[in-house]
């Protein structure tokens, strides 16, 4: 695991037990700073004036020194930051780290979210507050940075303090279709079934179409190897992952009609997309699970809701 140092923004690989540290939950701009671009901006790697300048002066960087100067402000020396502790050049250690990502997030002391779309002193609770229009709320990965960690701060665009997620459950409770039961507590979280954790991803979306399933990985505890190139067969893997590891009748309720421009019966009895479950956010089960998925086929005898 990389992380960066707060003080000096140097990287260093931990391997095995690893340092108290924060993590930063963002969205991605045009000029984020990746690993080689830190490098860089270190000198371990050969490159001009003109580009380390340059580099220096991108929202990207300027996003990863405010998040280690917050950091040092709650005594903490390492930062995670995912644009510049992941080798995206390393397929292997991409794999690994999105596999790991929902842990990484879950280990953390804090994770800093910061909302540059949403102006420092705007007003969170109020029905037309940015905060509740906010970009951050509609992304993919942000999900499970929203549920992972043990303490969430919300930032503005200039890193003021909007809030956290255990004074503002009630307001990100209604934006995200969420419980606040499964906001305050992990262990209602993890009792929720798979129909309702996916109404959880139904209106976010990812650049990438692969990535729809990826950023579920950890929130359902699966592994799965990356095919980046698949398209919509890796929400299909998942599903296929999950009803052979999760005894959950409730994979199996969603609507077609949700979703459009899209050959259903490429899938099976699974759903193409979590834009299917949007309306099973109140779907509870009850029993034991008959779900099993044979070598070539799907096998059910029964629902219990």
């Amino acid at each position: 695991m990389w992380l960066l140092n707060a003080n000096t923004q140097e990287l260093r690989t931990f391997y095995g037990e690893v340092p108290e540290y924060a993590i930063l939950s963002h969205t991605w701009g045009e000029d984020e700073i990746t690993l080689q671009d830190l490098q860089k901006i270190n000198g371990n790697i050969p490159t001009t004036n003109n580009e380390v300048n340059r580099l220096r002066n991108s929202e990207g960087f300027t996003k990863i020194t405010e998040c280690c100067k917050q950091a040092l402000k709650d005594e903490l020396q390492w930062v995670w930051v995912d644009t510049c502790c992941i080798d995206k050049t390393n397929s292997v250690e991409l794999s690994k780290a999105i596999n790991s990502m929902f842990q990484w997030y879950q280990g953390s002391q804090v994770c800093y979210a910061v909302l540059t779309d949403v102006p420092d002193d705007d007003p969170v609770e109020n029905s037309d507050s940015r905060f509740r229009a906010s970009r951050w709320f509609t992304r993919g990965w942000t999900l499970q940075e929203l549920l992972a960690p043990s303490i969430v701060i919300f930032y503005g665009q200039g890193w003021t303090k909007l809030g956290d997620r255990k004074s503002l459950v009630e307001v990100i409770s209604a934006i995200a279709k969420i419980p606040t039961r499964c906001l305050s507590d992990n262990q209602y979280r993890q009792e929720a079934c798979i129909a309702q954790k996916m109404s959880w991803a139904s209106n976010r979306e990812t650049t990438r179409t692969e990535d729809i399933a990826y950023c579920l990985l950890g929130l359902f505890g699966v592994n799965m190897p990356l095919l980046y190139g698949e398209g919509t067969k890796a929400f299909l893997r998942l599903q296929e992952e999950l009803a052979r590891t999760k005894p959950d009748d409730s994979l199996l309720v969603w609507k077609a009609a949700l979703v459009s421009g899209q050959l259903l019966d490429d899938f099976g009895g699974f759903a193409p997309s979590p834009k299917a479950f949007s309306q099973s956010g109140d779907v509870v089960c009850y029993g034991d699970s008959t779900l099993s998925l044979a070598s070539l086929g799907l096998q059910l005898e029964t629902f219990r809701y």
